[in-house]
Order: C-alpha cells, then structure tokens, then sequence
C-alpha cells in the first residue's frame, strides 16, 4: 500500500506559531524612578528649614525669653539681695545669657558669696546657687565685728558677735615685727592657729589675741589663757594642750609655746 504523499505530510504537521517581535512592553508606563540628587535637596531643605525653625525658637521666640530668676543656697544674704547683685537681663534670650559675667557681678558686689554657679533653667528661667563664707572668727573693731573666714578673708563687717564663732583681737600695732607681717598677714595667721586647733580647744576658745606673729595667746572658758606663740608647730603644740588639758584639768595658765617643753601653772 502506497504512503502518504508530501502534500497529506505536511497537511499533519502543526501550524507553527508566528514569532513575536521584540518592543516596548504593553500596559501604562512604569513610573520614572526617583533620583538622588532631588532627595539630597529636598533633606538638605528640610534641615535648612529645621535650623531655621530653631534659631527662631531660641533668639526670636518670647518662649525662651527670662522672665525670672530664682536664688538657692543663701543663708544670711536675701533673695533680693543676690537677684540686685546678679542683675540679669530680662527679656534677653535665654541662649544668650552671659552667666560668666553674672558670676562676676555677684562675687563683686557680695563679698559674704565663697563660690556661685549660674544655670539657664529653660525655657524662661535662671536659677542662681550660691555658697557662702562661713566665719572662724570675729576680727574686732571697736563695738563692730569682721568675719573672717578660713582662707583669713574678711567679708562682712557685723554689729552683733555671731553666736559660737571667737573673737580675733589684734593688738600688734606697737609691734616692730608688723613691716614684716602687717594685719593681713597677721588675720591668716590667726585663721592657721585656730585650725591647728583640737576640736575641744575650738570649742572652748573665746577670743585669740595677737600681739605679734610669734606672741599669740589663746583665752578660753573658765578664764583660762594658752601661750601659743608662733603659728608655726600647730600640730605638735595642739598634742601638747592636750596632753596638758587631761593632766591638769584644773590649770589656768598653759604654754605651749616650745612644744617640747609645755608648761602650766595656776593648779
């Protein structure tokens, strides 16, 4: 039997598909992609924008303008004393405030302040906190009083003795030693002895009088005197006191002078 013929093969073979050229994809455009340097602007003004906005918060707003002040630490000195002294600028920007020169201001114009420290206190505030001397002892000046603090700087002069401080009597003026060691001198000496001092001697001292830099005696309760002499030896001469105080309890008169060599009469 015959086979089919060319024409019957190539009526059952399948139609090929005709291919499909390359082009432009179908459907809308895709969008365009976003480039870098527009988002680098568009950060850049947004910080510009923020800096701006900042600026304007803390130079131009009345937000953060000072509008009080407010004072911790005094204890003999009055809040408008220490706000007089500070002289802060109200209505200045908050930023801007100079706390340095108002430090100044205040250790100036109130020698009783030891140390000061100045704060912004946002957004409108200013707190002043001061720390003031305290005194050792009470320089006599006729019926008045000048504290002395522990550095033997004289801060305030006083009409009323400040209960439990002693009393400082200088009495050097006829001293040949005073070119040498004029009164300055002499107060910060007397500041050195009295914390050379052992706690119950400080207790029970009432006045230190200062004839020259090596003639100093203290006066205690009970009408008790201590030759001290010289500032120098503090501490060997406390050890001695000390040793005298517990021996002779009943002693008027100590001297301490030579350490080495303590004496006491009046027994």
């Amino acid at each position: 039997m015959a086979g089919p013929t060319t024409a019957e093969r190539g009526a059952r073979r399948p139609a090929r598909r005709p291919r499909q050229e390359s082009g432009p994809p179908s459907g809308p455009p895709a969008r365009a992609r976003f480039r870098p340097g527009r988002r680098g602007l568009l950060i850049a003004l947004a910080a510009l924008a923020l800096t701006a906005g900042v600026l304007w918060l803390l130079y131009g707003s009345s937000w953060t303008r000072v509008e009080r002040v407010r004072t911790s630490g005094a204890e003999v000195l009055t809040v408008a004393q220490i706000v007089r002294a500070a002289d802060v600028p109200l209505g200045e920007p908050v930023v801007s405030l100079d706390t340095g020169a108002v430090e100044d201001r205040i250790r100036e114009r109130l020698p009783r302040v030891d140390s000061v420290t100045v704060a912004r206190d946002w957004p409108r505030g200013v707190t002043l906190e001061v720390t003031e001397r305290q005194p050792v002892l009470l320089l006599v000046q006729g019926k008045r009083f000048v504290e002395v603090d522990d550095e033997g700087v004289r801060f305030a002069t006083v009409e009323r003795p400040v209960k439990g401080v002693p009393r400082l009597e200088l009495a050097a003026e006829g001293s040949p030693s005073l070119r040498r060691f004029p009164v300055a001198r002499l107060t910060e000496e007397a500041v050195r002895v009295r914390g050379d001092l052992p706690r119950r001697v400080t207790a029970e001292l009432r006045t230190l009088v200062v004839r020259s830099y090596d003639d100093m005696v203290l006066e205690l309760t009970r009408d008790r005197t201590v030759v001290w002499g010289s500032p120098e030896e503090g501490e060997a001469k406390a050890r001695a006191l000390t040793a005298l105080l517990k021996a002779a309890p009943r002693a008027r008169h100590f001297d301490v002078s030579a350490p080495t060599a303590p004496a006491v009469s009046g027994s």
